[in-house]
């Protein structure tokens, strides 16, 4: 009988591409739910956990996968562990800022952080790669900043965690451009590189009595441990789905997560919604509107030149 699996995977593939993706996403939409039952750890020692169990995790997968070459590779080039010394940093900053906003009623902010961040993410392109934008993306950026100023006039408070969200995703993305390696083994040596104090820091708490694992809550341990679970499997399930489906595509699905935080902030955990941020939201999504209806468009212009 004939193989089937090469014109299954071919027909099944997209499917399945959109299904991974749709998953992760939807893990990183409703994960505030996860970061708010751990509220009484504080968000500092979270992202210790998050660190230190995510490493233990991703070696257990890297072993399995046998990635040691690659994970081998990037430890012992100099050019590639300076560079991911640094979006260490900008991953550690990023999960203090987003597990802070989420455990002291910010949601909101953190959503439109991650609503803006494609269009940051042109201007670092335009700052740092040269690029040059087309007018559907000037449009798109300067009503983004429009939205910002507004809340900012309006509402009497600069969205400091929004913007710091956006640019230390965008920037994390921008550097890791820099360094040749899967998005697997650089978060391996990302929260390896983390877990060296993280994990000297919560051994020191946990001998002056003051961690909050191991202290006889069960629940607890197993839930500070499950952020590895937290972290990995979106990942595994992103990757999965970006090699199945268009960039396009992905492009669209990555609202989802920023949706989900949003339907949350406003319908489960009753944060404040002033007029002055829905018109900053209605402002940002139409920004993306413009934003993925342009990269639609160029995508289907370059595909339509390929077959021709």
């Amino acid at each position: 009988m004939a193989d089937k699996s090469p014109s299954s995977e071919a027909a099944y593939g997209p499917v399945l591409g959109v299904f991974f993706a749709a998953s992760a996403f939807l893990i990183w939409g409703l994960s505030p739910i996860y970061w708010k039952a751990l509220q009484t750890v504080g968000p500092l020692e979270t992202v210790m956990h998050r660190a230190v169990w995510s490493f233990g995790f991703l070696m257990l997968i890297i072993f399995l996968r046998h990635q040691w070459p690659a994970l081998i590779k990037a430890l012992t080039n100099g050019r590639t562990l300076l560079v991911l010394c640094g979006t260490t940093l900008l991953v550690a900053i990023n999960w203090l800022i987003y597990i802070w906003a989420v455990n002291n009623n910010f949601l909101l902010q953190a959503s439109l952080g991650y609503y803006i961040n494609p269009l940051v993410n042109v201007v670092l392109g335009m700052t740092f790669l040269g690029e040059r934008l087309r007018k559907p993306q000037i449009m798109a950026v300067l009503l983004a900043a429009a939205g910002v100023i507004f809340l900012t006039v309006s509402y009497g408070r600069f969205p400091w965690i929004a913007l710091v969200l956006a640019f230390s995703f965008g920037l994390y993305g921008l550097i890791r451009k820099v360094a040749p390696v899967s998005a697997l083994v650089g978060l391996t040596v990302e929260t390896m590189l983390m877990s060296v104090p993280a994990a000297a820091w919560l051994i020191f708490m946990h001998s002056r009595h003051s961690g909050s694992i191991f202290r006889g809550d069960l629940r607890m341990d197993l839930m500070l441990m499950g952020t590895a679970l937290m972290t990995a499997i979106p990942l595994l399930l992103f990757t999965g789905g970006a090699r199945r489906i268009t960039l396009s595509t992905l492009g669209v699905m990555q609202y989802l997560a920023p949706s989900g935080m949003f339907l949350l902030a406003v319908f489960y955990y009753r944060e404040p919604f002033a007029s002055a941020q829905l018109w900053t939201f209605v402002t940002i999504w139409t920004a993306l509107a413009i934003y993925s209806a342009d990269t639609l468009k160029l995508y289907r212009q370059g595909c339509r030149e390929q077959s021709g």
